[in-house]
């Protein structure tokens, strides 16, 4: 009997993604899977429920309609306690699952004896680059995070040559050089600001400057082993502190993306700093859901301190919901094949993608740090 791929509607706040698009129905339907969906799965993401039917999914009225159907559930926010309990034991559910908060959540898969992959504990190896959701909605999250800083500045981006003489271009800062951080200096760069990329890896300078920005040494190296930063001593945190708040008042724009799984985001940018920018710079934190890069960030809220305006967003990713969607179905199906074997749903916890991502399974909490916070083993 074919295994039921299944997806509901994303009820958080302000979520507009969804978890599988018409694409990759047709997909899965070419691996030998049945395809179930609530009704109005993809409105927020402009994707009509004929799409769906089209691609040989079936439609269903109400979420519990399709949870109860479900041998493998595919989300994008973390299920409910409620939904949890609509899933039959046993099932499967793969998403983004919160491995680092709400315990009960987390006891309540086990319990129920749910299979569930959260996708922030994929491996991130070469291989598991097809399916890594991390990356590819950090991208949109970075790009998003630009064109709000741009809105927002009172200025041009570009350097322009007006009736009124040249308007030079704007100094945006990007701290941080990850996936977000990069995708927000290239787009930066497309809107013809002049750039600079900060981040305590020396190692990223190289990657910074590929994309036409300038790398921001402020002399304090934070090199560490295996491609992580090891931790300052307080004289040479003191030290990039003062050199920073220095080089921010020349600053039009900023956009910070410095955050770490399970732990509040980094301060970076501290109170003084934004009291010795010039008036109508701007701050972007992308890292307003863990608390924030920026002291005087709110999460959700855009504030004002000293003339500096400060954007905390929620959910960047979500703003783009279109292409986020598609990233994100795509991301969840080169894992789920995987698991798909002739038709037939096949976890093999030898592969240490799978068993790398395995947050709850048979009754038991998998990921060993989850489990040890969680039933203090």
């Amino acid at each position: 009997m074919p295994i039921t791929v299944a997806a509901v509607r994303e009820n958080a706040p302000n979520e507009r993604r969804v978890a599988l698009t018409p694409e990759i129905t047709k997909k899965l339907k070419g691996l030998g899977a049945e395809l179930l969906v609530e009704q109005g799965i993809g409105a927020r993401a402009h994707i009509h429920d004929e799409a769906y039917q089209a691609a040989g999914a079936a439609v269903a009225e109400h979420a519990d309609q399709v949870m109860i159907k479900a041998d493998v559930l595919l989300k994008v926010q973390p299920p409910t306690l409620d939904q949890i309990k609509e899933l039959r034991e046993g099932s499967v559910i793969i998403g983004y699952l919160a491995p680092h908060t709400d315990d009960e959540r987390i006891k309540a898969l086990r319990d129920r004896k749910i299979s569930a992959f959260s996708m922030e504990l994929l491996p991130r190896t070469t291989r598991a680059q097809a399916m890594d959701v991390l990356s590819s909605q950090a991208g949109m999250a970075g790009y998003k995070a630009v064109l709000i800083g741009a809105q927002v500045s009172g200025k041009f981006f570009p350097m322009l040559t007006t009736a009124a003489g040249t308007i030079r271009p704007s100094k945006v800062l990007v701290v941080g050089a990850g996936v977000a951080g990069l995708q927000a200096i290239a787009t930066a760069r497309r809107l013809g600001a002049q750039v600079e990329g900060f981040d305590v890896r020396p190692e990223v300078k190289e990657q910074i400057e590929s994309l036409g920005a300038k790398f921001l040494d402020l002399g304090v190296s934070a090199a560490g082993t295996g491609g992580y930063a090891r931790e300052l001593t307080q004289e040479e945190r003191a030290e990039q502190q003062r050199r920073l708040g220095e080089h921010l008042k020349n600053i039009d724009v900023i956009v910070t993306t410095a955050a770490v799984p399970g732990r509040a985001a980094p301060k970076i940018i501290t109170a003084s700093m934004v009291e010795g920018m010039k008036a109508g710079s701007v701050i972007v934190d992308l890292a307003a859901e863990t608390g924030g890069n920026c002291e005087l960030t709110k999460p959700g809220e855009t504030v004002e301190s000293h003339g500096v305006t400060i954007v905390g967003p929620l959910n960047l990713p979500s703003m783009g919901a279109i292409h986020a969607s598609d990233m994100y179905a795509k991301n969840l199906f080169n894992f789920l094949s995987l698991m798909l074997i002739e038709g037939e749903l096949k976890l093999d916890f030898e592969d240490d993608l799978i068993a790398g991502s395995c947050l709850t399974h048979g009754g038991e909490i998998k990921h060993a740090a989850t489990k040890n916070r969680v039933e203090g083993a």
